[in-house]
């Protein structure tokens, strides 16, 4: 039980959001029952699950051999920092940005076993590079989906629209990652012998991994995730403990915060007036909310009042570099990484990302006559 406890009892960020949430409790008329309807349990559900089976991996002990391989394979700090970075773009486009991060930061965290290296700068990048490549496709994150869905491209139309955006972006990202990691060689701490995993325990988390896609894709989700449960339960009932938990409390009452600002009656009554703001205006407004309430509910607010374009696909999309609320991918990888000087770190290379991809962005669309 004590275990359980001490994440929450130590989690200031969790306590600033209920903070937060109660501060906004005295100024917007709700009922206590709407509350549950604030949430998007198909997102923790998602979430819930990914937390699991990338403990369940990670308990295996198999990002030890991969993470040993790695380095092994790549001799310079800056040669291991692309392909980080390269992979984490890469498999945002078409595995979401979040399960790519679910895959990618066990592993980094597990480098630091065979060579002194700038653990939380990769994870950073990483993050960073999930936003950039995520942007590309419809189904690379939760807000191209509602684009996608409330708009008039097609599947590859919709590509080719943020094609230019996640191009110029992604290549600007691997070039900083250039300039931010050494060509120092990595020396690998001495350590004879191989690293040993759980086959059984391994092979259990990655099939279970495709059961819940599939789960994910026929929207039986929350059978998927009983079903890892299960599983878990009978194999490995110490990963159930030491899982994050308090991460599904920070993402609950981080919608039921965002529920209770949008229903601010100055709120309300500025959506009203979003039609009639400028095409810059409409840019910025996307671009800022996105800092304050993340960019998923900033589009869901965003699309009750203006049509799902180019212009507020790209928006959206930048809004998650930045500030740490701009994307949710960014509060997991930090979260995971379990270091309290990533938090300060991060903005030192998002918040100029940010600026850079909102000037890039907006001189994109005038050449390219999208708004």
């Amino acid at each position: 039980m004590v275990t359980l406890l001490r994440p929450f009892l130590h989690d200031r960020f969790l306590h600033l959001l209920i903070l937060t949430g109660l501060i906004l409790a005295f100024f917007v008329p709700f009922s206590p029952s709407q509350l549950p309807a604030a949430v998007d349990w198909p997102t923790i559900v998602t979430l819930c699950g990914l937390l699991m089976l990338t403990k369940g991996i990670e308990a295996s002990g198999y990002f030890d051999v991969l993470g040993r391989r790695l380095v092994q394979r790549f001799h310079r700090q800056r040669s291991l920092a692309l392909f980080l970075v390269a992979a984490a773009a890469l498999l945002s486009t078409f595995l979401t940005n979040d399960v790519a991060l679910f895959i990618l930061v066990p592993l980094t965290l597990s480098l630091r076993r065979f060579s002194a290296l700038p653990i939380a700068r990769l994870i950073i990048f990483e993050a960073l590079a999930v936003n950039a490549g995520s942007l590309l496709t419809p189904v690379g994150n939760p807000q191209n989906i509602l684009m996608w869905r409330h708009g008039d491209a097609g599947f590859l139309g919709f590509i080719w629209q943020m094609l230019p955006l996640a191009a110029v972006l992604v290549a600007s990202l691997l070039l900083l990652t250039l300039f931010c990691f050494s060509r120092k060689k990595i020396e690998l701490a001495a350590q004879s012998a191989v690293p040993s995993w759980q086959r059984p325990l391994m092979i259990a988390s990655v099939v279970l991994y495709g059961i819940f896609i599939v789960a994910l894709e026929l929207n039986l989700a929350l059978w998927g995730l009983l079903a890892i449960f299960a599983v878990f339960l009978l194999m490995a009932r110490r990963i159930l403990l030491s899982i994050d938990w308090s991460l599904l409390a920070v993402f609950i009452v981080m919608f039921i915060d965002v529920y209770l600002l949008t229903r601010l009656p100055a709120l309300q009554v500025s959506l009203h007036h979003l039609s009639q703001l400028s095409a810059m205006g409409q840019y910025l407004l996307a671009i800022g909310l996105s800092q304050i309430i993340s960019n998923v509910p900033a589009t869901i607010l965003l699309l009750s009042s203006l049509p799902a374009t180019t212009l507020m696909a790209w928006a959206v999309n930048i809004g998650g570099f930045g500030l740490l609320p701009g994307s949710l991918a960014n509060l997991i990888a930090l979260r995971m990484a379990k270091d309290r000087r990533i938090w300060w770190q991060f903005h030192c290379y998002s918040v100029p990302l940010l600026m850079w991809a909102l000037l890039l962005g907006w001189g994109m669309l005038r050449m390219l006559k999208a708004i």
